[in-house]
């Protein structure tokens, strides 16, 4: 990991209008993503957590344009890309690349695999050797050069989630978003996935944006990791640091809803109670208030912003010092 950025995103905001009527007038906002900021180094890997819905997918299309960006600024190194047309983006198309959670969908069921792959190598590069390349591709993510000519239908959910990640691969990406690329496997399969990703990494220099809601895997590897609710960020630490001193109020709630064999490890901290509200329809001042045991008049007036308690540890909370001292 270097400390050269590759990506930065600052106050990023997606809503999705809310139409009523024959005129279909704009009567709200869903918020997906309201107001995040952060950044990632080459070769680093950023983990995104969190509840289903908190918006953490949201952000990755919007960053590769599949969404579009409401408000806030998206640059790759130091070129700002939140804007540009589709004709201005193409060159930018190649450095970042999405592996997508569900591997079958995300395939054309009607291309073999060789036709996936080639696909973007004859768009960003029309004079490569395209069959030797599928061939390397193919190497990289763990499968053999006879399943070129088969079908999607005709893998497992694995073997289509290593197809998926050398069609990224074909792109020669600096920065791939992966957004729950393990969530659809079997758990040995899963480590199977995780543990390629990360010697692709270290081979090629990639970095990483990890979008998953399973705190062991996210902690198996990320180097940082931004804690989501409901489109902000409420934490971001190293891994180390939010594992082993997590201070937001949800940070704490979302460890201690994960099982443990053991009752006597158990955590003293009382799991996440309740739902989520409706992003169409979100409370004043804190936006965890709803839910937290803590939640004084101040969080019901003021909204948190997040502030540095530590070397890169970042907290949204009015009481976390409060808290840390329980």
């Amino acid at each position: 990991m270097t400390d050269q950025l590759v990506l930065k995103v600052e106050d990023l905001k997606v809503y999705f209008p809310v139409k009523k009527g024959l005129l279909k007038r704009t009567v709200g906002h869903v918020k997906a993503v309201d107001g995040v900021s952060f950044e990632i180094k080459q070769g680093e890997t950023f983990g995104l957590v969190g509840e289903s819905g908190c918006g953490k997918t949201t952000i990755g299309k919007a960053i590769v344009h599949l969404e579009p960006a409401f408000a806030g600024k998206i640059y790759y190194k130091e070129q700002e890309i939140t804007n540009l047309s589709e004709a201005e983006m193409r060159p930018y198309r190649a450095t970042t690349q999405m592996i997508f959670q569900d591997p079958y969908s995300s395939l054309n069921p009607r291309m073999t695999v060789a036709n996936i792959i080639a696909e973007p190598i004859r768009f960003h590069r029309p004079d490569a050797d395209v069959t030797a390349e599928i061939t390397a591709y193919l190497e990289m993510a763990g499968l053999r050069k006879e399943c070129m000519l088969r079908y999607p239908h005709e893998f497992s959910g694995g073997q289509r989630q290593r197809i998926g990640i050398a069609r990224a691969l074909a792109c020669r990406p600096e920065i791939i978003i992966a957004d729950e690329p393990v969530s659809a496997l079997d758990v040995s399969i899963q480590s199977q996935i995780i543990n390629l990703l990360k010697r692709l990494q270290r081979e090629l220099g990639l970095s990483y944006l990890f979008i998953a809601h399973d705190l062991s895997v996210v902690k198996h590897i990320s180097d940082r990791i931004g804690v989501m609710y409901l489109g902000c960020l409420m934490e971001v630490a190293t891994t180390k640091e939010l594992y082993n001193n997590p201070l937001h109020p949800y940070t704490q709630a979302l460890f201690a809803s994960v099982p443990i064999p053991d009752p006597r490890k158990r955590s003293a901290k009382v799991p996440l109670q309740g739902e989520i509200p409706s992003p169409l329809n979100v409370p004043p001042g804190c936006k965890f208030q709803t839910r937290c045991p803590y939640a004084t008049e101040l969080c019901r007036d003021r909204v948190p912003q997040l502030e540095q308690v530590g070397d890169g540890h970042l907290v949204a909370c009015h009481h976390w010092n409060n808290l840390h001292k329980k």
